[in-house]
């Protein structure tokens, strides 16, 4: 048998065609390529999840700001009232849940300076004071007489608290009425609007003024003004 040279092989191994090898810098190409194809996909499926999300939340938003309204616009409200009045101060706490309409339109009253320079006309010990227009005295004067027919016993409301005359107001009509002791039968005579937190002694200082026969106060007194505020 023929034996095959060694410089033979060398020349038969050249000619056989060795794997076809992929360049760095192809490889690098087609990963840059599915790395951009990549971040297409995964930005539009966050824009379109995004916007979803975003459609979701106006609509309840929506929803929800008929109710939010509402308790936002009585969150403004002031929540108490300083009477300044020529003896001191009298710190008021507005009942906004129990009375509301009353509670605007006492504000809307304060704001327009309506309570500045009004005298406390009628002062009844042991019972009440008022400040507001004169000729309301004939209707306070039929409530003291009829609430000296009965012993004061119930202590369902208490005293200093602050209310107004019921009825249809305008604006030289509505009246302060402060109680300086339990009144039975109080809801049938006033509309409750606020209670007195602080200035019980200033209260208790006009009531115990000297008054003629008709409970008008010798000497006048006054309220200077009044100030609101949401918070003390």
């Amino acid at each position: 048998m023929a034996r095959i040279k060694p410089q033979a092989l060398l020349q038969q191994s050249k000619r056989k065609k060795g794997p076809a090898r992929i360049s760095v810098t192809t490889v690098l190409f087609y990963i840059l390529i599915l790395s951009l194809v990549g971040f297409f996909l995964f930005a539009s499926y966050r824009h379109w999840s995004n916007r979803s999300s975003l459609q979701s939340e106006n609509h309840l938003s929506i929803s929800e700001g008929d109710n939010t309204f509402a308790d936002s616009k009585k969150s403004d409200l002031p929540g108490y009232a300083v009477l300044n009045t020529s003896k001191g101060s009298i710190i008021i706490e507005l009942h906004k849940e129990s009375a509301p309409e009353v509670v605007d339109e006492f504000i809307d009253l304060c704001q327009k300076g309506h309570f500045k320079g009004m005298l406390f006309h009628l002062v009844i010990k042991h019972y009440v004071i008022q400040a507001g227009d004169n000729h309301g005295a004939g209707a306070t004067e039929d409530w003291n007489l009829r609430g000296k027919q009965h012993a004061i016993t119930s202590m369902k409301h208490e005293a200093f608290m602050l209310g107004t005359s019921k009825g249809k107001h305008n604006h030289k009509g509505f009246d302060l009425f402060i109680t300086t002791a339990p009144i039975p039968d109080l809801n049938e005579k006033l509309i409750v609007f606020g209670q007195v937190i602080k200035g019980e002694d200033v209260v208790q200082e006009i009531e115990e003024v000297d008054t003629d026969e008709h409970y008008k106060p010798k000497i006048s007194i006054g309220i200077l003004d009044v100030t609101l505020k949401q918070k003390i």
